[in-house]
C-alpha cells in the first residue's frame, strides 16, 4: 500500500481515498466524496438553512443530473443538450458561479435513456490537475486539464441500456477506473490518468447497470469492490483480476457498495433484502461472507446508502427511509421524509447527520439512532420545471445543491 494514498480509518475497513493527495479531503474530487462513502469530515458545514442563506445561483446550460464536484476554486458539472444529442464538461468559478470554461464532448444521435436518467448523470472525477467525466456509449470517458485543455479522449464501446448511463470513475493512483455494465460486452476497464491508454479490462456479468466501483482494504490488499446485477464482485485494482464474487439472485444491483464498519452494506435496486457481507475473500463467498440479511420495506431503484456511527440508513424512491443497526442488520425504525415526495439522490454525511435531498429541492437533516429524529427540512426556491436528482455537495464551509437546470451556493466559505 502506497504511503501517500489518503485513508480513513473504518473497523475492520479502510477506505482508500479518491486521489493520490491529502488535500482531497478538504476538496470533494469526485462521487460521494474523498472516500466514496458520502461523508465530509469537516466541521462547520451548514444544518440548517432557507432561501436566505444561498449566496449565489448559477443557470446551467443544458440540463444534467451529476453531482457538483469540487477542487479548490473549480466546480466541475457534466449536461446535456437537445435531448441528448450534445454532452457538455463545464467548470465554474465556486466564488461567484460564473462560467470559467465549458466543452462539447460529443455531438450525434442519442442512445436510449430513462426518463428519470438522461445523459449527462455520471458525477465526473478530479485530482486537481485533470477532470474525467464519463458519458457512456454516447460520448466515452474525457480528460481535461483543470484550466479546461482537452487531453485525451477514449470510446469505451457500445452500451445497450434503455436506462442509459450513470456509473462513475474512480481515481486510483495512476488509474482512472470506469465500469461499464451493459446488456452486452460488459465490462470494467483501467486507464492510464494521463495518457488514456488501456491498462487492464475484465469482463463483468452482462446486464444493465450503472453502480460505481469503490477501494477498500481489507485482509491486507486493496480490494475494487463493484455491485451487479447479479451479484457483488472484489477485484484487483492493479490488474483487473477477480478475487471474489457475492452471488446475488434478486437483480438490478445498481446502488453503490457501501462499507459498514467491518463489512459491507449492499442494496438492490429491486424489492429485495438488504444484506452485509464480510470482503477479504476468494472465489464465490456467497455461501460463506453473508454476514446478515433483512427484509426491506417496498420501493425500488434505490439511492446508495449511508452508514453513521453503526447505523445504516436507506430511502427508497417514495421517500420513505429506514434506519438498520449495522452490526446485526435489525431495522430499528421507518418513515417518510415529509410530503409524499421522490429521492433519487444519494445522501451525505456531516456533523452526525446524514442529509437527503427529494426531488423539488428538500433536503432533510436526520440523526441516525434507535428512533427517527428529523433535525430540520431545508428548502431553496427552485422554479416548478426544476427536478433535484444530484447528491449534495459540501466543501469547505459551503454546500453545493444541483437541481436539473441551476446550481446553489449555500453559506459562506470558511
Amino acid at each position: 500500500m502506497t504511503t501517500n494514498c489518503f485513508r480513513a480509518m473504518l473497523t475492520g475497513i479502510v477506505l482508500l481515498a479518491f486521489t493520490l493527495s491529502a488535500q482531497a479531503e478538504k476538496n470533494w474530487p469526485g462521487w460521494r466524496g474523498p472516500y466514496s462513502n458520502g461523508h465530509a469530515k469537516e466541521a462547520g458545514l451548514p444544518t440548517k438553512w432557507t432561501n436566505d442563506s444561498v449566496t449565489w445561483k448559477a443557470e446551467l446550460k443544458g440540463k444534467g443530473q451529476s453531482s457538483p464536484v469540487i477542487w479548490g476554486e473549480r466546480i466541475f458539472l457534466t449536461s446535456e443538450l437537445q435531448n441528448g444529442r450534445q454532452r457538455l464538461v463545464m467548470c465554474l468559478d465556486r466564488n461567484n458561479g460564473r462560467t470559467l470554461w465549458e466543452h462539447t464532448a460529443w455531438t450525434g444521435d442519442p442512445e436510449p435513456s430513462h426518463r428519470m436518467n438522461g445523459w449527462a448523470s455520471a458525477t465526473c472525477a478530479t485530482d486537481g490537475e485533470h477532470v474525467y467525466a464519463f458519458f457512456g456509449r454516447g460520448g466515452g470517458l474525457h480528460c481535461y486539464t483543470v484550466e479546461g485543455k482537452p487531453v485525451w479522449k477514449q470510446d469505451l464501446g457500445h452500451f445497450e441500456s434503455p436506462w442509459g448511463t450513470a456509473a462513475c470513475p474512480l481515481l486510483v493512483r495512476d488509474m482512472i477506473i470506469q465500469n461499464c455494465d451493459s446488456e452486452k460486452n460488459a465490462y470494467i476497464v483501467a486507464l492510464n490518468k494521463k495518457t488514456g491508454k488501456e491498462l487492464w479490462r475484465t469482463k463483468r456479468d452482462d446486464a444493465r447497470g450503472w453502480s460505481s466501483p469503490i477501494l477498500i482494504e481489507a485482509g491486507g490488499r486493496e480490494e475494487l469492490v463493484v455491485n451487479g446485477d447479479t451479484g457483488v464482485r472484489a477485484y484487483n485494482p492493479d490488474t483487473g483480476s477477480e478475487y471474489w464474487y457475492f452471488k446475488n439472485t434478486r437483480g438490478r444491483g445498481t446502488p453503490t457498495v457501501t462499507p459498514a464498519g467491518d463489512l459491507l452494506a449492499v442494496l438492490c435496486g429491486r424489492p429485495a433484502p438488504i444484506y452485509a457481507i464480510r470482503p477479504g475473500g476468494n472465489g464465490e463467498v456467497t455461501a460463506t461472507h453473508l454476514a446478515w440479511t433483512t427484509k426491506r420495506g417496498g420501493g425500488r431503484d434505490l439511492p446508495s446508502p449511508i452508514v453513521i456511527d453503526g447505523y445504516i440508513l436507506a430511502a427508497n424512491m417514495k421517500g420513505i427511509v429506514a434506519c438498520y443497526d449495522a452490526k446485526t442488520g435489525k431495522e430499528l425504525w421507518q418513515g417518510r421524509l415529509g410530503a409524499a415526495r421522490t429521492i433519487f439522490a444519494a445522501p451525505v454525511a456531516f456533523g452526525g447527520l446524514a442529509f437527503f435531498v427529494n426531488d423539488v429541492g428538500e433536503t432533510i437533516a436526520v440523526r441516525p439512532g434507535e428512533k427517527m429524529e428529523i433535525v430540520a427540512t431545508n428548502k431553496v426556491a427552485a422554479a416548478d420545471e426544476e427536478v433535484f436528482r444530484a447528491s449534495l455537495t459540501p466543501s469547505d464551509g459551503q454546500l453545493f445543491l444541483r437541481s436539473t437546470q441551476v446550481l446553489y451556493c449555500i453559506g459562506k466559505r470558511k
